[in-house]
């Protein structure tokens, strides 16, 4: 997503508190970053954070990380959260981090000393052409990546609107040692509990595009 440089995005990202600026030091320490010990959750290119905001603020058991590669996206993200949390009440916010980091480069974010339960990955870009497949989050070798932080039973919560990359990605998980425990063609129809509607995802749905939704465990 193309989105214009603000130049406030920056200065707010470094006043806020839940905001990573020294990647280095909590690389491999991500499990003792928070205020707790509760299990960790993470979200790939979160956008404005309409996701994050929600899911977040939602469940406090649970220690969020977000990443996007834009200080825009990710200063969206920032006053998208701060808006949850005040509709809820919760005046501290202790459960978030957010990340500008290029995702290409998750060794550079996780080692295999972190532990993260689930990996959400929202309507990411498809990378149609066959040349740059290999840039799709859900490849084979982002996969094995992904491995090495992930727990014993971490999960992959993959959600699109492409079918191509649905279908060839159901092939990723399989061939990348991961088991799919559950898979519908049509999200919104198909009586699944535990959804959050992200921005991309309503767009999609207005337009009578089915969601695609899959749970892969390693």
């Amino acid at each position: 997503m193309r989105i214009r440089r603000k130049p406030w995005a920056r200065p707010e990202l470094e006043a806020c508190d839940f905001c990573v600026k020294d990647l280095e030091a909590i690389r491999g320490k991500w499990n003792d970053s928070f205020v707790n010990k509760n299990p960790l959750h993470l979200e790939l290119g979160c956008g404005k954070g309409g996701f994050i905001a929600q899911i977040s603020a939602l469940n406090q058991n649970i220690n969020y990380v977000a990443i996007d590669i834009k200080s825009e996206m990710s200063a969206y993200a920032r006053r998208k959260i701060v808006a949850s949390f005040e509709e809820k009440g919760i005046e501290k916010i202790e459960n978030v981090k957010l990340l500008v980091h290029n995702i290409e480069n998750i060794h550079e974010v996780f080692s295999e000393e972190d532990s993260v339960e689930r990996i959400y990955i929202n309507f990411c870009n498809p990378w149609p052409r066959g040349k740059h497949k290999k840039r799709r989050l859900t490849y084979p070798k982002k996969l094995a990546e992904y491995r090495k932080f992930l727990c014993d039973t971490g999960e992959i919560w993959f959600k699109t609107d492409d079918d191509e990359l649905f279908e060839e990605s159901i092939e990723y998980f399989n061939e990348s040692g991961y088991s799919i425990e559950y898979i519908t063609r049509d999200l919104h129809n198909s009586g699944f509990e535990y959804n959050i509607e992200t921005e991309h995802e309503k767009m999609f749905s207005d337009m009578g595009i089915k969601i695609k939704f899959l749970i892969a465990k390693k």
